[in-house]
């Protein structure tokens, strides 16, 4: 079984200034990396907020520009970034083969998860993202750095393909033949409201699945054994065939971090997610609770 793609804050404080976050018996020692991912919809910018204060020693990611590709709108808002520009971006961010990388943001990991799916994605497995994000590491006493200096350049080598993705086409075959996850808000779901996609509703066959239920009243996620009766309540065990969308790919890969963290299997990514499959006039939308 994998360690769990969480790490807390205390955790994370104990592994600072040292060799190595996890390193186990007879593992080459690595360098500790911590980025910050932090974004929302609509503002305020992270690296405002990243100037303000950030853990010590962490380098701001962006998500916008370093984490997501841009396309034509049946590619969706957040199309997967190139493997080399995503590539080159790691290397700026400081990140060597072998290093152990901690990523993070200040809505409960929603964001950050995005760099956590897309590291994993390219093949890069020493990542965890920080349980309740930088709230979580002030709660526990964690000093702000309000400094920034460029790291030295890294030489990690990435590619694509260690993680399950879907297009429109799988992800409508698996919303009929397995459990297609839909983890935006229940009212987008159901079609009652859009504030963004061109048109309201769902993928047919999807289950609604908001990833905002999978976190706890302080901010932190679900422990495994709730996390894996909720999916279960929908559906999903562990050798069920599972996908998860969004409205464009960001929130969906905090689902796949969560189905981790409940012991599950990662499941298929629909990097397009709404914002793809609604564009595209010739794709279905459903609408309601069904």
């Amino acid at each position: 079984m994998r360690n769990s793609p969480l790490i807390t804050a205390a955790a994370l404080d104990a592994a600072s200034g040292t060799e190595s976050l996890w390193s186990g018996a007879g593992r080459r020692r690595s360098t500790l990396r911590v980025l910050d991912v932090r974004w929302k919809l609509g503002g305020p910018p992270g690296a405002e907020e990243f100037a303000k204060g950030h853990i010590p020693g962490a380098v701001y990611v962006d998500l916008d520009t370093e984490l997501a590709g841009h396309g034509v709108p049946t590619d969706g808002r957040h199309p997967l970034p190139d493997i080399e520009a995503f590539q080159a971006a790691a290397r700026r961010w400081g990140v060597n083969d072998g290093d152990s990388v901690v990523v993070y943001d200040d809505v409960s990991g929603t964001s950050a998860a995005r760099l956590w799916w897309l590291l994993r994605h390219a093949g890069f497995e020493d990542v965890r993202v920080l349980d309740g994000g930088l709230s979580a590491w002030v709660a526990f006493g964690g000093g702000l750095d309000t400094s920034s200096s460029a790291p030295v350049p890294g030489t990690v080598q990435l590619a694509y393909g260690s993680l399950p993705t879907l297009d429109a086409d799988a992800s409508a075959a698996l919303a009929a033949s397995g459990v297609l996850l839909d983890v935006r808000a229940g009212e987008r779901f159901r079609g009652e409201v859009e504030p963004i996609d061109p048109r309201a509703g769902h993928i047919p066959g999807a289950v609604s699945a908001p990833t905002a239920d999978t976190i706890g009243p302080e901010g932190r996620m679900l422990g495994p054994e709730q996390l894996a009766a909720r999916f279960a309540a929908l559906g999903v065990t562990s050798g069920t065939p599972a996908g998860v969308y969004c409205g464009s790919g960001v929130t969906a890969a905090h689902a796949a971090l969560a189905m981790e963290a409940a012991g599950l299997p990662v499941p298929a990514l629909y990097p397009g997610s709404f914002s793809a499959w609604s564009n595209d006039p010739a794709r279905p939308v459903a609408v309601g609770a069904a």
